[in-house]
């Protein structure tokens, strides 16, 4: 008989029946919330058997107008995975697979699991103009790693990158795998003159309590760290009070939060247009960005993924909107999607992390040419807050 679990790092699934060729499933809540949508599932036993699988209750996931679009992903060795048949009716969602091996996995996108982040941090620090700034303890005493890329100067622009806030999001961090390979592998003079000009300051997991529990947005106290930024608390969002600190004790120029969006089928910006101190000239800049982005590589759309803000709207509580109001700095949100962009569609793998890194190593393009145009913010060069 197939026999399902999810006892593994970012697992997340509930059985509720099984047979040897159909399993009923409900995707799990987030631990200390009622946010759900990620699951992350190892079926087992399989081998010459075409297994159905029913996800009980979509209908009642944190975005079900994601799953008419939705197709999931599958792997027999959680190396390479492919897109499988995937069907919506309103209440259920249903996948099916012809096993070709014994166990296979399925997720709602190619996961990122917490080993690969300690190797990615690991080889990080073993490469020149890679340095470990400091870091933070989370509540269930994981470490969120802050990465410093060249060195420090009050000539240099200040750029920070975090990603995952939303540790379902896994794309986010394949993004700054593929940002990191590209800014400490290379040699090249484009590279130099980056890191002449600017330096990094990146955080490529903010929320391992919410990626090794499987969950949809939230941490360990249950807060949505994206919502937490007009006043973090230490207590309950210790990971972006922790980050807000820092960028206080340093100063930033620009700024990027990644993020996967469920729904929408392509790479886009979300901007801070929304700010009660926007001002034409960073709407210019956003522009430019975004233009200088799409030029770099096709898998990024200008148009916009979501309704603008009108002016004075923002939601102070979001990362992007509070960084750009308190630095009076360009701040954007990048979002990928779950599924496949449209514009570049690839029916087999469709939106994988090959793509979402390759798209964090093309962002160094736009960076290094909005550069000239930045304003220098205030800098404040001292012991770094802890």
């Amino acid at each position: 008989m197939m026999r399902v679990d999810d006892k593994f790092d970012g697992g997340n699934i509930e059985l509720i029946d099984i047979s040897k060729e159909k399993a009923c499933l409900n995707i799990k809540k987030d631990s200390k919330s009622d946010e759900k949508q990620w699951f992350y599932f190892r079926a087992s036993g399989i081998k010459n058997i075409r297994c159905n699988f029913e996800i009980a209750n979509a209908s009642t996931v944190s975005y079900p107008e994601a799953w008419p679009t939705c197709s999931i992903v599958a792997s027999y060795d959680r190396k390479k995975w492919f897109r499988v048949p995937t069907f919506y009716n309103g209440k259920t969602l249903t996948f099916n697979l012809q096993a070709e091996n014994d166990i296979a996995y399925f997720a709602l996108f190619e996961p990122y699991s917490y080993e690969r982040h300690l190797d990615l941090i690991s080889w990080s620090l073993t490469q020149d103009n890679c340095a470990l700034l400091s870091y933070c303890e989370t509540l269930e005493h994981n470490q969120i790693e802050l990465l410093q890329i060249g060195t420090r100067s009050n000539d240099k622009k200040n750029i920070w990158i975090i990603a995952r806030q939303h540790p379902a999001e896994t794309m986010a961090e394949w993004f700054i795998e593929g940002l990191l390979k590209k800014i400490l592998s290379g040699t090249s003079l484009q590279n130099k003159a980056l890191l002449d000009a600017a330096t990094f300051y990146i955080l490529p997991n903010m929320n391992p309590d919410g990626a090794i529990a499987g969950n949809l947005r939230t941490n360990g106290a249950g807060i949505d760290l994206n919502r937490s930024w007009l006043n973090p608390n230490k207590l309950t969002a210790p990971e972006s009070h922790f980050v807000f600190e820092q960028m206080k004790s340093i100063g930033v120029d620009l700024f990027l939060d990644i993020h996967g969006d469920e729904d929408i089928p392509y790479a886009f910006i979300a901007g801070s247009e929304g700010n009660p101190s926007y001002t034409k000239e960073l709407a210019l800049l956003d522009t430019f960005f975004r233009a200088q982005f799409n030029k770099a590589t096709p898998d990024f759309c200008v148009e916009n993924g979501y309704k603008a803000n009108l002016p004075g709207a923002g939601d102070l509580r979001i990362a992007c909107n509070q960084v750009g109001e308190y630095f009076n700095c360009l701040s954007l949100t990048i979002e990928m999607p779950f599924t496949d962009n449209k514009y570049q569609p690839n029916k087999i793998e469709g939106w994988n992390a090959q793509r979402s890194m390759a798209l964090g190593a093309a962002v160094l393009t736009p960076i290094r040419n909005i550069l000239p145009k930045l304003t220098k913010t205030k800098n404040i060069i001292g012991t770094q807050i802890n």
